[in-house]
């Protein structure tokens, strides 16, 4: 991972945070975005922590330390993508990990009830907003990059009540295999990551009281994800999946 550059979108907290100080603690150079600038600016300090200057072991003799990016960027606007993408390139010139991670559900409500403002905004976050993402990353991708798309369980299966999010994650999963095949002949691996149930903010939004106890660490999900990214290049795993020990909540 030394000097390789990855891009996490959704890096201020949960699952991409935990990705990106697993790569961090690797060595690998990277860009975080997120929408909230707080949160955004509280996880570059925990990430400057986390480079071989910080809290891993000391890097390969002649290595330079790994540089980070943060970018407020909203993937559902294609001039913010955009931007962030001018940033990445004029910083690192190429990309070789996109994590596709930025994502949001909705408080629970049936498909009569459910306020077309909310659907628009779920679908825009969680399906175009990684389309745009990826459309822009691929200009900077060579062969033996990868790509990840953070996509849920709910990319195949479906929760009442969840309508908006379950039908933007089954839209990515096939937004997912599609590009899959298309970047097959460049040599670009396309993973689909599906975990169950995590302990993110993300429960807050319809289950508050839901049993993190029960869970996935999102620290967890990072292994799994930093396992295939590791894998060599003539090789891939197509889909994570990953469920807590106890199965389903």
């Amino acid at each position: 991972m030394q000097g390789r550059v990855a891009l996490i979108t959704g890096a201020s907290r949960g699952i991409g945070l935990a990705i990106a100080q697993a790569l961090a603690l690797q060595g690998c150079n990277l860009a975080i975005t997120g929408r909230d600038k707080k949160a955004l600016l509280a996880a570059e300090r925990r990430l400057n922590r986390a480079t071989p200057a910080g809290a891993c072991p000391e890097p390969a003799e002649g290595a330079p330390a790994p540089q980070l990016l943060t970018q407020i960027c909203d993937v559902r606007d294609a001039q913010s993508v955009a931007a962030l993408f001018s940033a990445v390139k004029k910083k690192f010139r190429r990309l070789d990990f996109l994590i596709n991670n930025a994502g949001i559900s909705h408080a629970m409500a049936e498909v009569e009830r459910l306020p077309l403002e909310t659907w628009r905004e779920v679908i825009d976050t969680d399906l175009t907003g990684m389309f745009l993402v990826t459309q822009a990353a691929l200009p900077l991708m060579r062969r033996g990059a990868t790509i990840v798309n953070n996509l849920s369980l709910a990319a195949t299966r479906v929760f009442a009540g969840q309508s908006a999010y379950c039908a933007a994650k089954h839209g990515a999963l096939g937004l997912t295999r599609t590009l899959r095949e298309e970047l097959r002949p460049r040599g670009i691996r396309v993973i689909a990551l599906l975990p169950g149930a995590t302990s993110t903010d993300i429960w807050n939004q319809f289950w508050p009281e839901a049993p993190r106890q029960r869970m996935l660490r999102p620290e967890t999900v990072a292994q799994a994800v930093l396992d295939a990214l590791l894998l060599p290049p003539d090789s891939t795993v197509e889909e994570i999946t990953l469920m807590p020990t106890g199965g389903a909540l």
